[in-house]
């Protein structure tokens, strides 16, 4: 019988002998050791050595005994102890203590070392299958050293094979209680105490997004980061452009708290104890370790032909990095791929208020009203959020909804806009929802119905379908998405999108950033509050604008990283002055303006001496995007330019900034939504590389009609006979020049017609909101057929 096994001697073929922990950790050793993938050395018990351990007398009948207590209603928590007790008291055979005891020996003489520090992990044989995943129910003892804390480490696993949830868990998946075995792998310990670990994911585990690794990093072993107990640094690599050694492909770099950390304890295992002040604001890992880790961590995903799960650890004396464990993902990999959901009422209710329709669900919940964002322990999380108007301050809440309604604004306002990136359904510009809809009072909340959104009392019935997206028709058109959140981002890579349409930069510094990139530029000009809660939000930067640049440029990344090949068009900032002095030191740089929506805003801000250093920034974080990690599918787009030679002041400024149009295959598209950029279309072709029609702000400068005003709402129409013939002067002009010509609205999703006129014309794409992709798709495919 062989009852210990080194790793070197193991391969992915042998979880039967040895379960999938230990299994997995010998072909780590043997089949990607030689492509520079360092794993500590060790050994492993077999499932043999634990059927000989429970074949000691009496015991495989004392646990049969207790199993046969739980099938008859004896409470789980009893019946796991009763096991766990008989096994913790029950000897290990001599046989598997002599060769545990000669194999512990050798590892010490491998190192020079009596005695060597351990790491001691449970194994069970049918552990990370990509059906069942046992990750987590199992125990792992850290720095155990000695012979005698060796065997009792080993009896501790055999144990921990029957933990209440383990035991819950075969259950309910039909694996048989003692058909199950366990290994136990026996491995050095890397001295992560005095350095950090953390775990790998081939994957983004959010949403499934298969093109990044997911690196976490705590201070200290990695038992802090495995149960969840810290919250960790975090890094997004995006894989496509990992081997390019001139690139650095790290998309997101984010500090976490990392308050506490596991380190050794004095008399044997692991205590925790605080981080200081520093660990807390410093990142564990470098980037070439972050690149270290990613680039392993593909080379596994890659030889295990599936997405992985690895843990790995930082020795502190000697900074060398060990990857521990590996193990088949087992979230992520077993969704459904290409579905799209939608919602039908198939019930009816008294209905409370009706507004504006964002998306296209429905949503069920106790109302919750909210005066300011400020009180979230209130909000809990699957209530509906009803308040006046929302803003980025409100989007932690706004996560947590079931489903958003306001009094105020309208389907450009920021409720509409993000409730639509998040899938939350929202019913927007009510009038009244806080006056009538009470606290606590259940409501659904409609927007499958059409443009118009309805909040119904009580719970209505609704049934669900699923489109299958692999099914959506081809389209000479392309259709775009328009995106705002880089957290939102990787939630719809399934979808069959030609690239992103428009990315609200304003949105990514609302967001990410909070800062006016002014105030980091000239700190001098601000209250002794805005400098506080300046130098609080760039803690840990030695030049303030670097923070600017490096958040910006995070959150354009992730949405270029999303859509990568394809196009990503970002518009540069496009606050109006009120919005721009909202943020975290905008006042003393902001006018005070009679009319925003059409005073200081786009391009004519970015060659102002006022805005010029802080156009700049922006200019920065767009090359480091394209430049240095190599997102060159992005486009830039130059919003509210009014006249050709304001667009020449721009483009001179970005050359400026070394953002020149055409370096490195830089595209600068403007946007079509005033008449001036229809009229001298043919100039501003001579000038940029395409147009996109901003729709809202063209009907509105138009038709002359405050786009936001309640009481002229029913004069805009996006389909007014001189709104259309403005957008077929421009195409016809656009391609005459070669130009491509765009539209970003939502107008597309709601009117077929709007759709049909817009292909018709000869429109080159159309840009939507990931919600209404699939129905847009359609329109434009029966639009082509016609």
């Amino acid at each position: 019988m062989r009852r210990v096994i080194w790793f070197t001697d193991l391969g992915r073929d042998d979880v039967s002998l040895v379960g999938g922990k230990n299994a997995s950790l010998g072909e780590l050793i043997t089949r990607l050791g030689p492509a520079g993938v360092r794993v500590p050395d060790g050994f492993a018990t077999t499932a043999e050595a634990y059927r000989e351990f429970l074949d000691t007398p009496g015991l495989r009948k004392r646990i049969a005994a207790q199993l046969d207590r739980l099938r008859e209603g004896e409470p789980l928590a009893e019946v796991g102890s009763a096991i766990r007790a008989a096994v913790l008291s029950t000897p290990l055979p001599s046989a598997l203590e002599r060769d545990l005891g000669e194999a512990y020996e050798r590892l010490g003489g491998n190192v020079w070392r009596t005695d060597p520090d351990v790491a001691v992990r449970s194994s069970a044989t049918a552990e990370d299958l990509p059906q069942a995943s046992f990750a987590g129910q199992q125990e792992t003892f850290l720095n155990v050293r000695g012979r005698e804390a060796l065997l009792d480490a080993c009896r501790r696993c055999y144990a921990s094979l029957f933990t209440d949830r383990a035991i819950d868990y075969r259950e309910r998946m039909g694996f048989g209680q003692l058909s199950v075995a366990l290994s136990v792998g026996v491995q050095l310990m890397v001295r992560s105490d005095l350095g950090g670990a953390g775990v790998v994911f081939t994957l983004d585990t959010e949403t499934g997004f298969p093109e990044v690794v997911l690196i976490s990093a705590a201070w200290g072993l990695g038992e802090t980061v495995v149960s969840g107990q810290v919250d960790p640094d975090e890094y997004v690599v995006f894989k496509p452009l990992l081997k390019d050694p001139a690139l650095n492909p790290v998309l997101q770099a984010s500090v976490g708290p990392k308050r506490r950390k596991a380190v050794y304890a004095e008399q044997g295992l692991t205590r925790t104890v605080d981080t200081t002040p520093e660990e807390r604001s410093r990142l564990v890992l470098n980037g070439t370790e972050v690149r270290t880790l990613a680039q392993w961590a593909v080379a596994v995903e890659e030889h295990y032909g599936c997405p992985m799960d690895l843990e790995w650890a930082k020795d502190g004396p000697r900074g060398e990095l060990f990857v521990v464990q590996a193990r088949p993902e087992t979230v992520q990999s077993r969704r459904r791929g290409a579905v799209l959901r939608r919602y039908r009422l198939t019930g009816t209710g008294e209905r409370l208020v009706d507004g504006i329709a964002v998306g296209e669900a429905v949503g069920v919940g106790p109302v919750c009203a909210l005066a300011d964002p400020v009180d979230l322990e209130r909000f809990q999380a699957g209530a509906v959020l009803v308040t006046a108007i929302t803003d980025p301050d409100w989007e932690p809440l706004m996560k947590r909804a079931a489903a958003i309604v306001t009094d105020h604004g309208g389907r450009t306002s920021h409720a509409a806009i993000v409730s639509r990136e998040l899938g939350v359904p929202a019913v927007v510009g009510t009038g009244r929802a806080t006056t009538v809809l009470a606290d606590w009072q259940q409501v659904t909340v409609s927007c499958a119905e059409g443009a118009e959104g309805h909040v119904y009392a009580g719970q209505v019935d609704f049934e669900e379908s699923e489109t299958d997206l692999g099914l959506l028709p081809q389209t000479r058109t392309r259709v775009m998405l328009n995106l705002a959140d880089p957290a939102a981002a990787f939630r719809w890579w399934r979808l069959p999108a030609d690239g992103v349409g428009l990315a609200r930069m304003e949105f990514i510094v609302a967001h990410q950033v909070r800062v006016h990139p002014m105030a980091l530029v000239h700190p001098e000009r601000l209250s002794p509050e805005d400098r506080r809660q300046v130098d609080a939000l760039t803690e840990g930067y030695c030049d303030r604008t670097d923070y600017f640049v490096d958040r910006l440029a995070q959150g354009v990344a992730l949405i270029a990283a999303s859509r990568w090949p394809d196009p990503v068009i970002v518009r540069t900032s496009d606050f109006k002055t009120n919005e721009y002095a909202r943020l975290v030191g905008g006042t003393p740089f902001e006018p005070v303006e009679a009319n925003p929506m059409i005073g200081w805003r786009g391009a004519s801000r970015y060659y102002d001496d006022r805005y010029r250093e802080g156009f700049a920034l922006e200019c920065s974080a767009l090359r480091k995007v394209r430049d240095e990690l190599g997102l060159t599918n992005v486009v830039v787009m130059i919003p509210f330019c009014r006249t050709p030679q304001e667009g020449d002041r721009v483009l001179s400024e970005m050359a400026a900034n070394e953002l020149a149009r055409g370096r490195n295959g830089l595209l600068v598209y403007v946007m079509a939504e005033i008449p001036s950029n229809i009229l001298l279309a043919e100039q501003f072709s001579m000038r940029f590389d395409g147009f996109s029609i901003g729709s809202n702000d063209l009907t509105q400068l138009t038709l002359g009609v405050d786009r936001d005003s309640d009481l002229l709402a029913h004069l805009f129409d996006e389909t007014d006979h001189a709104v259309t013939r403005s957008v077929e002067s421009l195409i016809a002009t656009a391609h005459a020049a070669g130009r491509p010509v765009g539209l970003c609205g939502q107008r597309p999703s709601n009117d077929p017609e709007f759709t049909r006129f817009l292909v018709q014309a000869g429109i080159d794409s159309v840009s939507v909101t990931p919600d209404s992709f699939a129905t847009v798709k359609q329109h434009v495919a029966a639009a082509e057929r016609s």
